[in-house]
């Protein structure tokens, strides 16, 4: 099983998260934010990937620290997991509709850090949280894991529809990348030899 514990503690945070790769989409997720728990709960559910996570963040100054810092928590657990990465398929893409909504994802498990982003809201806020903090979750969590992340809103109108659609597109790809490829099952795949 290709599983992983991840600590972060500073001054803002504390987080606690697991992660089994080859899981069932097993969740338990405690970020002190409705939405941002919700999220969460879908990239597990959606990607097969058990996470559980823990989070006392500062939120009474905002949940700018919280939201990045699980997303590195995550990103850095995911990565321990992958180890060396042989036999990983690599590559992950999806199309995600919800609604009026559609959302185009792709990861490249590469070890090269590259995220785009091309979402845009109408609102600053769902629920409580931020709309602009979620390119800083999948900033961040692309720095953490070390991969090519591209995360394009193609249309859409609501805005939870348009951030609920990324997350469930980023799960769908990585349960995609992080699956084992049976016909290279003792390989890496690059040409390099090495991811």
């Amino acid at each position: 099983m290709r599983t992983a514990k991840f600590e972060r503690n500073t001054k803002e945070t504390k987080i606690k998260v697991e992660v089994n790769l080859d899981g069932t989409g097993q969740y338990k997720i405690d970020t002190g934010i409705g939405f941002l728990n919700h999220m969460i709960e879908q990239l597990s559910h959606h990607s097969l990937i058990d996470i559980s996570l823990e989070v006392q963040g500062d939120l009474h100054i905002d949940f700018h620290h919280t939201t990045e810092d699980c997303a590195i928590a995550i990103g850095e657990a995911i990565k321990q997991a992958l180890g060396d990465k042989k036999g990983i398929t690599r590559y992950g893409h999806a199309y995600i509709p919800m609604d009026e909504t559609l959302t185009r994802v792709a990861i490249d498990l590469s070890g090269r850090i590259y995220p785009v982003w091309k979402c845009e809201f109408n609102r600053d806020k769902i629920g409580e949280m931020d709309t602009e903090l979620f390119r800083e979750w999948f900033f961040a969590f692309a720095a953490a894991v070390g991969c090519n992340l591209h995360v394009e809103n193609l249309y859409g109108i609501n805005n939870h529809h348009i951030i609920e659609s990324c997350f469930k597109g980023l799960a769908r790809s990585l349960r995609q990348a992080v699956e084992i490829d049976e016909r290279k099952k003792d390989a890496i795949a690059s040409t390099k030899g090495v991811l």
